[in-house]
């Protein structure tokens, strides 16, 4: 049997898939957090408000079963927000979350950008890992950060 990651495809947003984008986001957040206003307002209407806005979505498909997702969201000009990342639990352990990331980095350089920012929560000690180990570093956090739930914020810088 040939690994999962050789059966991965990452692919661009498309309709068909807005409800999955939301529902694998809602179970991660649900896990470990809370789904605040702002996670529902950008999950349920994720095409008007990430990808119409000049954002993008994008998804791991392993077969024809949507198993991780990531959207970039513009900041400021090229200056995006690394977010919305999630991975079914029925496929974690296979690294999507890292090829995920790498294919948002790879994208992020080859669009030309300065730089990708993130937020995250120091509890998910294997994300804030990962993250360094590609290259992001912590920046101060604004004292209001968009989600409650953040404590720490990181860049890369392209």
């Amino acid at each position: 049997m040939r690994p999962l990651s050789d059966q991965l495809t990452i692919i661009p947003f498309d309709t068909k898939y807005a409800k999955d984008f939301a529902r694998l986001n809602v179970e991660w957040l649900e896990k470990y957090f809370v789904v605040e206003p702002l996670d529902q307002q950008l999950l349920e209407k994720c095409e008007e408000t990430i990808v119409q806005k000049g954002g993008y979505i994008f998804f791991a498909k392993v077969e024809e079963e949507i198993a991780g997702t990531f959207s970039l969201i513009p900041v400021e000009s090229n200056i995006y927000e690394l977010g919305k990342m999630a991975v079914s639990p029925k496929f974690q352990g296979h690294k999507i979350g890292q090829q995920l990331l790498q294919h948002g980095i790879d994208f992020a350089k080859n669009e030309g950008w300065k730089k990708v920012i993130l937020y995250s929560n120091t509890l998910l000690e294997n994300a804030i890992y990962i993250y360094k180990k590609i290259g992001f570093v912590e920046i101060p956090i604004e004292k209001k950060p968009l989600y409650k739930r953040s404590n720490i914020k990181m860049e890369l810088v392209l």
